[in-house]
């Protein structure tokens, strides 16, 4: 349905599609995950030209929608877009909202645009709602008559750009149920969202974008259980992350304990957890530092996933197999088992690892 090559666009302060290069079959559901300002809205917006491409090619049904010649209204025509805005022409009543393309660009009749408009209503739970005007409805509802009007011009293709960001999170739930249904009936979208659990349970693709391009993609079991890459992982499980790079005995355990307590600051830690990812560092870093060889290589990384409100210190260091736990006086021990739950060395091809959580 959909192929794209070397997918470029570059705005004169920033590029936000570097190289996107993927190919997307009839009936597939992809969604576009990854953080604000990565591109995910101007790649749907390029794939029907709302965008103009700086460079690559954009095929639908294998004809080049970006080749100079190319009929882009008749491509455009297989394509239909769900903004975040709903759009909707508010001096006419809902089913004229419906009813207006059909009749001005398909060339329909009244009869046969309004049959199909009341069909759709019906399909969005919005049947009652036919003579009313736009102003007259909720947001959810503005969304739902949205993808209703999408769906009068009886695309091959619909493009979601955030469908949800602009409504109160009680209506959100709405919408998202009606973009399950059409997804049941096999029609191919692709659903730039946010909304992580729909993209979960709605997808058979999920792309994750970062960097410009289309950083991983795979199955929802793929991304959202096993991500293969860091930047995937920490966005799937909403992870904000310190990481601290120890390279010398003499570093500045002052300035570094200064920064791992404003991570704590920051990210609203409760007090005891924020004393107990401290003392783990001071009780486990500092005497490891001690009797480590130079050069010393030891990465110190607290993770914490906003969604669970889990914290989990990760250290990796390069040497001999030393397990610190083994090397501190019997306080300290004492100290650092309160401190974690499931704390874990492991030791292989000269690198150790230690891996806890803070209790």
């Amino acid at each position: 349905m959909i192929t794209i090559r070397h997918l470029k666009k570059s705005y004169p302060n920033v590029t936000p599609l570097r190289d996107v290069n993927t190919e997307i079959h009839k009936g597939e559901v992809i969604s576009i995950i990854g953080p604000s300002g990565t591109g995910k809205s101007t790649l749907l917006r390029c794939i029907n030209l709302l965008e103009t491409p700086t460079g690559g090619e954009v095929y639908i049904g294998g004809k080049a929608i970006t080749a100079r010649k190319a009929d882009v209204p008749a491509l455009r025509r297989k394509m239909g877009m769900v903004f975040q805005s709903f759009n909707l022409f508010n001096h006419l009543s809902v089913i004229q909202n419906i009813m207006a393309a059909p009749i001005d660009l398909l060339h329909e009749s009244k009869k046969k645009a309004y049959e199909r408009g009341m069909e759709l209503l019906r399909l969005v739970g919005l049947a009652e709602k036919a003579e009313n005007f736009p102003d007259e409805l909720s947001g959810g509802q503005k969304q739902r008559v949205a993808i209703a009007r999408t769906l009068a011009m009886n695309p091959e293709i619909v493009l979601f750009d955030e469908p949800t960001s602009a409504l109160d999170p009680t209506m959100v739930g709405e919408v998202l149920s009606v973009i399950r249904n059409l997804a049941k009936q096999g029609l191919t979208m692709l659903i730039v969202t946010h909304e992580m659990r729909f993209a979960r349970d709605v997808s058979t693709r999920v792309f994750y974008m970062d960097e410009g391009v289309i950083y991983e993609e795979g199955s929802p079991e793929e991304i959202f259980t096993a991500p293969k890459k860091e930047k995937t992982r920490q966005f799937i499980k909403r992870l904000k992350v310190y990481e601290e790079h120890i390279h010398e005995k003499d570093y500045d355990f002052i300035a570094v304990t200064n920064r791992l307590q404003t991570f704590a600051e920051k990210n609203q830690f409760d007090k005891a957890s924020a004393r107990n990812l401290q003392l783990v560092f001071e009780e486990l870093v500092q005497p490891l530092i001690s009797i480590l060889s130079q050069p010393i290589d030891l990465t110190f990384t607290a993770e914490y996933a906003e969604e669970s409100g889990k914290i989990q210190i990760l250290m990796s260091y390069a040497g001999k197999d030393i397990d610190p736990l083994e090397q501190v006086d019997e306080l300290s021990h004492k100290l650092i088992e309160k401190a974690t739950n499931g704390y874990v060395h492991s030791y292989a091809d000269g690198i150790n690892c230690i891996k806890a959580d803070i209790a």
